[in-house]
């Protein structure tokens, strides 16, 4: 067999909503793996009805437009759609069958609540040793907090990132997207490769027990160790760095730019460049720790020299010389990036309804097995009787049957 795609062959059960768990799937699914999408008959998954905006119609299609929440549509990528009602005893049946056909199922439901389904790891591991079952909740399957229901935004504020975040003398502040959630799918895609190697070669599945609070208290890098080595809460910076001098966004004569200045040779470029080369030799800015201890002394004096260019003339100077530095971008402006469309981070997908429809290309570049991109976020529902006859090989009889007792839909 020729081998295209990272993952091809790989069967993935996604029965996770919003965002963490259709996160990892999503990226299983660029990987090459087959990822169906379980999703509650009538309504789906929640983001479905997440908007506006909702994704503009292709010509003959007005309704759609009412359908396709763009929320939905960041994370469902690549997978197929099938609706099964799971509460009921022939909708269990099914679930198994097709676990055991299964590499990996992922769930994101509450602390316990599928084990009155038998869907749980420990029945569904009976059925099939092999299977790698992920499970992603807001705390976890242990501790006190286990039974709590678990969003970014609380997660974000419980787990320490909104402490560091935001201005000074300011609320704390969340990030503008849901950090959390994306960084425990990403976790999740990890962790579940790692599981399938070690089922490769030992035959045994396992259980995968992602936190987000887990993550986001792992995610805080720098900070976390920051705390951690000296016994001290980080405090809000803004946008300047607790470790590094200068790092962070200063206002110029007619706008704004980041400047990244990560070691002294940096910092003695940038200087030159400035026509402020006594700073160089200062011996209160001659290394990082001491521009970090004299952060309150050096940042005014660069805020002045800042001011005395326009940001095109800072950024063509800075980057010819080396000092890292950047404009800050609006989307229209990211998507409209010469770098951007040079790395095709902005792809166009074919949709049933909706014709092509935009998506952010995967920032994975391989160069032996390229990821490829099969199709848009499904509708709900739209291979319900395909998945369930290429997994199961199921008869149209049965097919019909089931979808007369409204099983699937």
């Amino acid at each position: 067999m020729t081998i295209t795609t990272p993952l091809q062959g790989i069967k993935v059960l996604d029965m996770s909503r919003v965002l963490a768990g259709p996160w990892a799937g999503q990226m299983l699914a660029d990987l090459g793996a087959d990822v169906i999408k379980v999703e509650r008959p009538g309504k789906g998954d929640d983001t479905r009805a997440w908007g506006p905006p909702y994704m503009p119609a292709a010509a003959g299609y007005a309704v759609a437009d009412a359908t396709e929440a763009a929320y939905f549509q960041s994370a469902n990528r690549g997978k197929r759609s099938l609706c099964v009602d799971i509460a009921t005893p022939k909708g269990q049946d099914l679930i198994k069958r097709l676990v055991a056909q299964a590499d990996v199922l992922i769930e994101n439901f509450k602390v316990g609540s599928l084990a009155k389904y038998g869907l749980d790891f420990e029945c569904l591991n009976t059925l099939n040793p092999r299977l790698v079952y992920c499970s992603i909740t807001g705390f976890g399957q242990t501790g006190p907090y286990k039974d709590r229901a678990g969003y970014d935004f609380m997660i974000q504020a419980m787990g320490g990132l909104m402490s560091v975040t935001g201005s000074e003398d300011g609320e704390p502040m969340k990030v503008g997207v849901a950090l959390a959630d994306i960084m425990t799918g990403l976790y999740a895609s990890n962790a579940i490769q790692g599981a399938l190697i070690h089922q490769l070669r030992t035959g045994q599945g396992q259980h995968i027990d992602l936190a987000l609070l887990d993550v986001q208290v792992a995610s805080l890098a720098n900070q976390a160790m920051n705390y951690l080595a000296t016994g001290q809460n980080p405090k809000r910076l803004g946008n300047a760095h607790p470790n590094i001098v200068p790092y962070q966004t200063f206002a110029t004569a007619d706008g704004h730019l980041i400047l990244a200045v990560g070691n002294d040779k940096q910092f003695e470029r940038f200087c030159k460049v400035a026509g402020a080369q006594q700073l160089v030799f200062d011996p209160r800015f001659q290394t990082n720790a001491l521009r970090v201890a004299n952060r309150t002394l050096l940042i005014p004096k660069l805020m002045q020299l800042l001011k005395q260019q326009a940001t095109d003339w800072w950024l063509t100077d800075l980057n010819a010389v080396g000092v890292p530095c950047g404009p800050i971008c609006t989307l229209n402006e990211v998507f409209n990036n010469p770098q951007i469309q040079a790395r095709e981070m902005k792809i166009d997908l074919d949709h049933e309804q909706l014709g092509k429809v935009p998506s952010v290309a995967n920032p994975i570049k391989l160069s032996a097995t390229p990821l490829q991109y099969t199709q848009a976020p499904p509708m709900l529902g739209q291979h319900t009787q395909v998945v369930l006859q290429d997994w199961l090989a199921m008869t149209e009889a049965e097919y019909t049957a089931l979808l007369s007792a409204q099983v699937i839909a």
